[in-house]
């Protein structure tokens, strides 16, 4: 296995581009590592073609191994759901799955990507540039939620580029309703992507399978996956892929529901607040406080209470003051959409949101920041929202 050190330049880039290239026709399997991170030894068994490191929201170390026929089905699926192959820009971290997905779809498209520089960090100046490098013709890119939400702020030459892309994923977290609706207003082509490493990236596009996954809901909303696009497994753990991956579906820790023939995801199955009995998906009330004026992002949580379990906190960005009428506001907001118990409790005002990967809200950062002061950011009276 050849561990590839991608330090968000162009030229780290290419040398993973060459790498892939080579094992997605048979060469050794790739391990792609971000700075400061370092390789892992193991055999990745015939077929592998690259092995991803995720943390997924545990924080545990995982090494999710897949095959060349893996990735090609989803970049092939992709390239059939989003009308035929695009020259793609490269706007993410290379060493998860969603950067080394955009590198296989150029490679089969017959294109190496153009990659924006990452080195500084995300500028929505240097995406517009790299935007005017891909040329004319169908231009595809992938994003997370907070890169799509900059390039919109930053308004002028990052939103002409966006809007001269035929499709722009989006992934890795989820996508508030507000930020999606504006990025249709301006005119930018968005396709909401659902999936992980064990599904070698997005296996659902705006609440549709891609061509040969398959969805299926059990008892109780937990998501299972299927088809071409799974994972061979867990590198040097049989015990977690057997217990992950059973009969040709990938159990995940998300639940969902189907809406209008889409899959809906509600959230991680183990971030579930349990308060005074009541289950509360903690991604319905963030939803439920982003739909509100003011509110530009929600992170919510279950803090340890005494009597109740649980309760419900959250911490959110806004666009002003945290004052007493706005907490009201955003409390009876919650209230009406979702019921008494889903109420928070415990509202704090932070400038960002903690985040982990490439985008993905840091719970643990989050339940840490608002156990630390909960007894001073309580509001209203101590009666549990489900009764009070």
């Amino acid at each position: 296995m050849r561990t590839v050190a991608v330090d968000g330049s162009p030229a780290a880039v290419g040398g993973l581009v060459s790498a892939l290239r080579d094992a997605l026709t048979g060469g050794s399997p790739v391990l792609p590592v971000g700075p400061g991170e370092s390789g892992v030894d193991g055999d990745p068994g015939e077929g592998a073609a690259v092995v991803i490191a995720t943390s997924g929201s545990t924080g545990a170390a995982k090494h999710v191994v897949l095959s060349a026929a893996a990735l090609q089905a989803s970049a092939r699926a992709t390239a059939e759901r989003l009308g035929g192959p695009a020259r793609w820009l490269l706007a993410l971290p290379a060493h998860h799955v969603a950067g080394v997905q955009v590198v296989v779809r150029s490679l089969l498209a017959g294109a190496p990507p153009v990659v924006q520089d990452l080195r500084g960090g995300f500028r929505p100046d240097d995406f517009a540039a790299a935007t005017r490098e891909l040329g004319t013709g169908r231009r595809c890119t992938s994003l997370v939620p907070t890169q799509l939400g900059r390039l919109l702020d930053a308004d002028g030459a990052a939103i002409d580029a966006l809007r001269g892309y035929a499709a722009v994923l989006v992934g890795g977290a989820a996508l508030a309703p507000r930020l999606h609706a504006r990025a249709i207003a301006e005119g930018v082509a968005v396709v909401t992507t659902y999936g992980m490493s064990e599904t070698a990236g997005g296996c659902v596009y705006d609440g549709v399978p891609l061509d040969g996954v398959r969805v299926e809901l059990e008892d109780g909303g937990r998501i299972r996956l299927g088809g071409p696009t799974l994972a061979d497994g867990y590198l040097g753990d049989p015990e977690l892929t057997a217990a992950a991956f059973a009969g040709g579906w990938f159990r995940t820790g998300d639940l969902g529901r189907w809406r209008d023939g889409r899959l809906e995801v509600l959230g991680r199955a183990d971030d579930v607040i349990i308060t005074g009995g009541e289950n509360v998906a903690p991604a319905a009330v963030e939803r439920a406080l982003i739909a509100q004026d003011g509110v530009i992002a929600a992170c919510v949580v279950g803090v340890p209470d005494p009597e109740w379990g649980q309760v419900v906190a959250a911490a959110v960005v806004l666009d002003g003051p945290l004052d007493p009428a706005l907490a009201q506001r955003l409390r009876a907001g919650v209230r009406t959409a979702l019921g008494r118990a889903a109420v928070p409790r415990i509202l704090r005002a932070v400038p960002a949101i903690p985040l982990r990967g490439i985008g993905k809200p840091d719970r643990v950062a989050a339940a840490r920041l608002l156990t630390a002061d909960a007894s001073s950011a309580r509001i209203g009276d101590s009666s549990h929202p489900r009764t009070g």
